[in-house]
């Protein structure tokens, strides 16, 4: 099997979420005490978030992790966030083996699934860039988005509750989702910032529910297996 190596600690709430994973989906599909081999690089979060150059700065910093984790030994590497993936293709120029990305994994699954009209969530980058929309409208779905106002205060909860293991508004999310479950007639919500499946699971609400850190892990451990 080969060596999976995750750039973590974006936020480190999600990336213990995404060992969690991890070990439950090689569980499930390995004999017992069986695990690929795995190799977090988790990188200090304010230096990344309050970074001074902007992207420029957060990319130099996921490099110089992804070149770490491949002198690591690591074969496969990934960004343990869907927001990181807007410098997804610079990461990958920069070191010799594949990196595994979570939109590629995410639309994958949503075809698997087939739904078409989606309800994205996540940091207001993710929800307002053209990485990630483009992404999902080039392989034909339709995406929706919430207002900004409901976008701000999104943000504001991954940010100020989420990354601390504070879930005081995990109702407020549930009820968005269903709101635009009833009002926009979406088939399916993309949990795409890896601290939001840690307040919505599947059954939570009335449409398939996308678990952006799940589905990126049995990708990496399907492709590790290979």
């Amino acid at each position: 099997m080969k060596k999976i190596g995750i750039i973590g600690g974006t936020s480190p709430e999600a990336t213990c979420y995404y060992y969690k994973k991890y070990l439950e989906i090689s569980r499930e599909k390995f004999e017992p005490y069986v695990f690929p081999e795995l190799i977090i690089y988790s990188i200090n979060f304010k230096e990344f978030i309050h970074n001074p150059n902007g992207w420029e700065g957060r990319k130099e910093i996921l490099i110089n992790a992804a070149k770490a984790l491949e002198r690591a030994g690591a074969e496969i590497i990934s960004l343990s966030a869907n927001t990181p993936h807007i410098v997804f293709p610079d990461v990958q120029r920069t070191i010799n083996v594949p990196m595994v990305s979570i939109i590629d994994a995410l639309i994958e699954e949503m075809k698997r699934r087939g739904v078409r009209r989606v309800l994205l969530l996540g940091t207001k980058t993710t929800m307002t860039a053209d990485f990630y929309k483009n992404a999902l409208r080039e392989a034909g779905f339709e995406v929706v988005t919430p207002s900004e106002e409901e976008m701000d205060e999104l943000n504001r909860i991954i940010t100020e509750e989420l990354m601390f293991e504070d879930f005081t508004s995990r109702d407020w999310v549930i009820g968005l989702i269903n709101n635009y479950i009833e009002k926009e007639g979406i088939e399916g919500v993309i949990l795409g910032c890896t601290e939001l499946p840690l307040i919505v699971k599947r059954g939570d609400v009335k449409a398939e529910v996308f678990d952006t850190v799940e589905i990126h892990m049995r990708k990496l451990i399907e492709v590790a297996s290979e």
